[in-house]
């Protein structure tokens, strides 16, 4: 046991983290992107390579992006999720990502069938998750690329 921290505190944290994850994934692949930075804290980071977007608002106004691409399906396939307590408050996250991604060329969302092919790209989330007024949040969350066909 942490200390300070019962098993069942532990387990309570580490299901709560993995939560933010999985709405994630569902939010931005099923049209609700610009909803996902309330899954950040108030000053949470999302980055990638060398870019960041600091603030709740920055994060919002990046996947406002995303929500306006009708045309564009998604699936993050996230596995081998590893969940680490700090403590009451902090936690850290490691997920495996694959990527798959298909952009329709009327720019219209399809009920169809999108064309199956390679992942997009493949590699991980690193998070730190804190808890905060609002429950736990993402204070980070950077991806980071193994393998890609960008």
């Amino acid at each position: 046991m942490l200390s300070g921290v019962t098993d069942l505190e532990t387990l309570w944290i580490e299901r709560a983290c993995a939560r933010l994850i999985v709405d994630y994934t569902h939010w931005v692949d099923f049209g609700d992107a610009a909803r996902v930075a309330d899954l950040f804290a108030p000053d949470g980071i999302w980055e990638v390579g060398e870019t960041r977007f600091e603030g709740r608002d920055s994060v919002r106004d990046m996947l406002r992006g995303r929500q306006q691409m009708a045309g564009r399906r998604s699936r993050h396939v996230c596995t081998n999720l590893a969940v680490d307590v700090i403590d009451k408050d902090h936690a850290t996250g490691l997920v495996y990502l694959t990527l798959y991604r298909y952009d329709f060329a009327t720019g219209e969302a399809s009920e169809g069938l999108a064309p199956a092919g390679p992942p997009l790209a493949v590699g991980q989330y690193r998070d730190r998750f804190v808890r905060t007024e609002e429950g736990w949040r993402f204070a980070l969350r950077r991806a980071e690329l193994a393998f890609g066909n960008l």
